[in-house]
């Protein structure tokens, strides 16, 4: 965002609360919605329903909401308001329910009706506008693409989002060279299932076209960062781009679930684990900065100690520095909730076994990084940032010369406080 700097905190106005949970897409929602209902006294839960975890969050912040702000609407959007709005119609602290192919029609926010979910299988298309301004955060999130043409077995979300689509390469290009020209350095380009970019468009561009045309087309975009890929679509022209394109940040998420081929075919999912193993190798060759964070599911039906121990292996085997861990969370209407289940006690402690062998790595990682010069995205003054390996690093503050949100600096990384890097200026 541009570098401006802190204001002071001002009294309430009508302006809406915006409460996000889940992803990054949901992130980048927020803010057309926040755009959307600008000057309307209410409380917007933008909901994530990817584990009954996140369901229950849900619900928890839409009391909490209540509790603060009594006299205020409360709207209920998102993922778990798509798949089960009844239920969330019927909480007495909810006022109405919107699905996700009405969230971003201003249409759906001037309505009356207590709910406005429509079938998300029937939306083939996908919103190619965003807000005007993210004065929350220091980058920008692009929304590319949403929903997902895959069936993992364990995956609820194309309930919640639909089939895959895509948004014009054009529409995108302008809204990242609308965003830099308002001083955003850092764009972030979002979706469902990244990697399926483009198939439903004119001419099936992929995301490495999309990505080139970015480049091309906005020179003066400093930082370009990938959301969650799935790996086995990391194509030639892809891999090329993120080992060779110095904009193109040095960190790539990876859907990787499981380490154990027999648990992978129950996931349907449609890679091996020596899939994963070989895409790492090959992207740490050509380009040995790059920080590979993956998401990882302990205990999903069946698994066994070995199958587990497989997936314990895969964050070494991977380099896994930037780790989602979630015990496996059985979701009605998926197909793996019907298979044979893992107690919960047993998903609780292999998720914490493989949360302790990602803090290992990161810890060896992170001390690994002490000597280097890094560009820090500042996110919070005399607070934290991110290197351009996602790498979290904590801002000194200096009075004298305060340094702005949004604005890039060079810092020489002197150690480590717990899971942030510490430094000082270059």
């Amino acid at each position: 965002m541009p570098a401006v700097a802190p204001a002071p905190v001002a009294a309430r106005s009508v302006d809406p609360e915006i409460i996000t949970l889940g992803c990054r897409l949901n992130l980048a929602e927020s803010e057309t919605i926040r755009a959307i209902t600008a000057g309307r006294d209410m409380v917007v839960i933008n909901s994530c329903a990817v584990t009954q975890r996140a369901v229950r969050e849900t619900r928890a912040a839409i009391r909490r909401a209540h509790r603060d702000r009594p006299e205020a609407a409360i709207v209920v959007t998102g993922c778990a308001a798509q798949i089960d709005p009844a239920g969330f119609a019927a909480m007495p602290e909810v006022s109405r329910v919107i699905g996700n192919a009405e969230k971003l029609d201003p249409a759906a926010w001037s309505g009356t009706a207590p709910v406005m979910v429509s079938d998300i299988m029937a939306v083939r298309t996908t919103s190619p506008h965003l807000a005007a301004s993210f004065d929350a955060h220091a980058r920008a999130f692009v929304e590319v693409q949403n929903g997902c043409d895959h069936r993992c077995t364990f995956c609820i979300i194309p309930h919640g989002r639909g089939n895959s689509r895509s948004v014009p390469a054009g529409a995108v290009v302008d809204r990242v060279a609308s965003l830099v020209a308002a001083g955003y350095q850092e764009i972030v380009l979002t979706g469902v299932d990244l990697t399926s970019y483009g198939p439903d468009l004119p001419g099936s561009p992929t995301l490495a076209m999309l990505i080139e045309r970015i480049l091309r087309h906005v020179p003066t975009l400093q930082r370009l960062r990938l959301s969650s890929l799935d790996s086995i679509e990391i194509d030639d022209r892809l891999f090329e781009l993120v080992t060779g394109e110095p904009r193109i940040m040095p960190h790539l998420h990876l859907s990787l679930q499981a380490g154990d081929d027999m648990i992978l075919k129950r996931m349907k999912r449609r890679h091996s684990r020596a899939d994963s193993v070989r895409i790492v190798e090959r992207l740490k060759r050509a380009r040995p900065s790059i920080a590979i964070g993956a998401d990882l599911i302990a205990g999903f039906p069946t698994e066994d100690d070995a199958m587990f121990a497989n997936s314990a292996a895969l964050i070494d085997d991977c380099d896994i520095v930037h780790a989602h861990i979630f015990p496996y969370s059985p979701r009605e209407g998926t197909p793996a909730a019907r298979m044979p289940q893992v107690s919960p006690a047993i998903r609780k402690a292999r998720a914490a076994a493989l949360r302790d062998a990602a803090s290992a790595r990161r810890t060896a990682w992170l001390a690994g990084q002490v000597g280097s010069v890094q560009a820090i995205l500042v996110e919070r003054p005399g607070d934290r940032g991110h290197a351009p390996n996602f790498a979290e690093i904590r801002v000194p503050g200096d009075p004298a010369h305060p340094t702005m949100v949004g604005e890039i600096v060079a810092m020489t990384i002197t150690g480590v406080d717990g899971t942030r890097l510490i430094g000082v200026p270059a």
